[in-house]
C-alpha cells in the first residue's frame, strides 16, 4: 500500500517487501526452487497457487476428486457422496427395519412409509404423496402437458415409458 514502510529488501534485486512472508516468497524468483509438487505427475512449482491450478488438469477441472477413480467435483458434498456409492457406506439406517441410505434425505424420505406421513399434496385433487417427485409426475394430469416424445413413432405422453 502506498505510504507504507517496506523494511524488508530481497539481498539480490534489492526489491522491498511489507512484510517477511511476501520477501520469502519473492525470493524464489531467483533460486531453482520449486516446494510444491503435483502428487499425480510429479511436476513441481514455485507457488502453492500454479500447483492448484495444475491439479485442475487432473480432476477434469474440478477442484475434489476421487482417489479411487479419477472423477472431479465442484464441491466436498458431492465428493464424500460419491465416495459412500464407490465405497458402499451406508451411515443412515432406519431404526424401524435397519434398512440403511447413502444420504440423510433419503432415509428421511424412507421412514414415511413407517409414519405413513405423506407431506407432499397436490393443489388440484389433494391426493398426497411421500416424495415430491411422484407429486410433479401426478400433476401433469391436470394440465394439458405432455412432456414425453416417443422416438420410434412421435406419439406424446403424460408420463415417461420405457
Amino acid at each position: 500500500m502506498r505510504g507504507e514502510e517496506c523494511p524488508f529488501r530481497c539481498d539480490v534485486c534489492n526489491k522491498t517487501f511489507v512484510d517477511q512472508k511476501d520477501l520469502k516468497h519473492h525470493k524464489t524468483v531467483h533460486t531453482e526452487e520449486r516446494p510444491y509438487h503435483c502428487d499425480v505427475c510429479n511436476v513441481s512449482f514455485r507457488y502453492v497457487r500454479a500447483l492448484k491450478e495444475h491439479m485442475f488438469k487432473h480432476n477434469n477441472g474440478y477442484p475434489f476428486p476421487c482417489i479411487l477413480c479419477g472423477k472431479g467435483f465442484i464441491c466436498q458434498s458431492n465428493l464424500t457422496l460419491h465416495m459412500r456409492v464407490q465405497t458402499g457406506e451406508c451411515p443412515y439406517v432406519c431404526d424401524v427395519c435397519d434398512k440403511s441410505f447413502t444420504q440423510k434425505s433419503a432415509l428421511k424420505t424412507h421412514q414415511r412409509i413407517h409414519t405413513g406421513e405423506r407431506p407432499f399434496s397436490c393443489d388440484v385433487c389433494r391426493q398426497s404423496f411421500r416424495d415430491e417427485s411422484p407429486l410433479k409426475v401426478h400433476q401433469v394430469i391436470h394440465t394439458e402437458e405432455r412432456p414425453f416424445v416417443c422416438g420410434a413413432c412421435n406419439i406424446i405422453w403424460m408420463q415417461e415409458t420405457t
